[in-house]
């Protein structure tokens, strides 16, 4: 799979694109997979329920954030490899309120984090060339398959980011 062109996707998804330099984005997508399950893994329920500021969310809310767009992304990469056209975009404040992540421990969103994962690198190994190259519109914004991986391992990392910056961890 290779790393998209910049004329290939609207530019509000550069900023999670430039985040993989890594050009093998399987390996890039298990790495993280292992890393960031660790991280979440090793925090107390305490730490995670920790808010950088007023109106923003936990950590847990994060972590439930990531494994809805997770599952959003995948969806997307399955339509548009199948031959779906459009899907609608989807408002990640609203999933994340009702999430009840910070209901939940952070073990517990760690593991679905790690599942939900494993189940989708199975997926893009399944890829034909062909689903590889597939594109659909998402949010509007025409997209191809190949891009839409990148972008989930660009999304991770950017969040990654500001656990680090923000939060500390």
């Amino acid at each position: 799979m290779h790393k998209p062109e910049r004329t290939a996707y609207e530019s509000f998804y550069s900023t999670y694109i430039k985040l993989v330099d890594q050009e093998n984005i399987l390996e890039k997508l298990e790495g993280l997979k292992t890393s960031t399950y660790q991280l979440f893994n090793s925090l107390t329920d305490e730490q995670a329920n920790h808010a950088y500021g007023p109106g923003k969310w936990t950590i847990k809310q994060v972590v439930g954030h990531l494994i809805d767009a997770e599952r959003t992304f995948a969806y997307r990469i399955l339509a548009f490899s199948r031959g779906q056209q459009e899907l609608p975009g989807f408002d990640e404040n609203v999933y994340v309120e009702l999430s009840n992540a910070n209901d939940r421990s952070i073990q517990d969103l760690s593991a679905e984090f790690k599942t939900v994962r494993e189940a989708n690198l199975y997926m893009i190994r399944a890829l034909t060339p062909e689903q590889i190259e597939n594109k659909g519109i998402a949010n509007g914004s025409p997209i191809q398959v190949n891009t839409i991986v990148y972008i989930l391992a660009g999304h991770e990392v950017h969040h990654l980011n500001i656990l680090k910056e923000r939060y500390g961890v």
